[in-house]
């Protein structure tokens, strides 16, 4: 929020607060939040993904109501979600959520209409990235960007004090740069993206291959993971080659080694092509394997360009679970801030 509309509302006596939406396909959580970025109240409960549209609309408004106080002198500005998928800027259509199988969703206007309240819609990841500027390791900045390593690989671009949406409101689908013209396929269906070599999933895949192609080794992996017996595919998962690595096991080594390689080049990529003020790194890979932070920060250092790294800081994000909530209850603030 600006800090002429937080003195207008403030001489008007008006408490100023927002609603915040982190909305995945495992979980909705919904949360109360200050203009200081302060979370008051919050709740959680598995998203109602079977219910389709009209069933998750109807858990979020439901949760909403629960954290607005009745007759509260001051009521929530409006509300901010963050949702895994492709948003139509203006109207706020969710056009395609894996995670949800929505398509071409009018997803604010109903929203709206349930709650008879403002709405604003952003991708999920977007979201946390404005957590982390304004209330996170981004606070000051005007030139960064949060670069989030979980399952996939996604973030978010400030440049001049302003966050990057893209002509179709796709900024920051930093995880589908190319690093390798002729590596593993990715999700999107092209070769050698960035999250294709470095995310959860990609990770994952990589340790099964390996494992495939090195039995023993592989026995080993898993053994230093603290699993035996009999290991069914999909039991073989980042937090797993973490969890290995961190005990030493060569193999799960060698993985991490292959990551921190392709993280530092899409980070040098990133940072020759937008020349940030921080780099900002999160997500469950990275808490995972916070040891990649330095490594990432020593690689960017020794290849982007001299005058791209010497104002450079790289950073651990800090908000971590809350970055989604607390960054789509500060898009409402900003956007519904009179």
């Amino acid at each position: 929020m600006s800090r002429t509309a937080s003195t207008n509302e403030a001489s008007r006596g008006r408490e100023i607060w927002a609603l915040g939406v982190d909305l995945g396909g495992t979980k909705v959580e919904v949360a109360q939040m200050d203009a200081q970025g302060a979370i008051r109240q919050r709740l959680r409960e598995p998203t109602d993904v079977g219910g389709g549209p009209d069933g998750v609309i109807a858990q979020i408004a439901r949760l909403a109501r629960a954290l607005t106080p009745e007759g509260a002198p001051s009521p929530p500005l409006g509300l901010g979600v963050g949702v895994a998928g492709q948003i139509t800027k203006d109207t706020g259509v969710v056009r395609f959520s894996p995670n949800l199988h929505w398509r071409e969703v009018p997803f604010r206007d109903r929203l709206q209409a349930a709650l008879n309240l403002p709405v604003v819609i952003t991708n999920d990841v977007r979201a946390a990235a404005w957590g982390e500027w304004l209330h996170g390791a981004g606070q000051g900045a005007e030139d960064l960007i949060c670069l989030f390593i979980g399952t996939g690989i996604g973030g978010g671009v400030v440049s001049g004090g302003r966050m990057l949406s893209g002509c179709s409101n796709t900024a920051g689908e930093l995880g589908h740069i190319t690093i390798d013209l002729h590596g593993p396929p990715c999700t999107c269906g092209h070769r050698g993206c960035f999250e294709a070599l470095a995310g959860g999933w990609a990770i994952a895949r990589r340790a099964r291959e390996a494992i495939n192609d090195a039995p023993a080794a592989g026995v080993a992996l898993l053994s230093a993971a603290g699993l035996t017996g009999p290991v069914a595919p999909e039991d073989v998962t980042a937090k797993v080659v973490a969890a290995a690595a961190r005990a030493g096991d060569p193999l799960a080594r060698l993985i991490v080694d292959e990551v921190a390689g392709a993280l530092i080049a899409g980070s040098v990529s990133l940072v020759n092509a937008f020349n940030p003020c921080r780099l900002i790194l999160g997500g469950g890979v990275m808490e995972g394997l916070p040891e990649l932070l330095p490594r990432i920060e020593h690689g960017v250092r020794q290849a982007a360009l001299n005058t791209a790294g010497e104002v450079l800081a790289v950073l651990p994000a800090r908000l971590h679970n809350d970055a989604g909530v607390i960054g789509a209850a500060t898009l409402a603030l900003q956007t519904f801030a009179a």
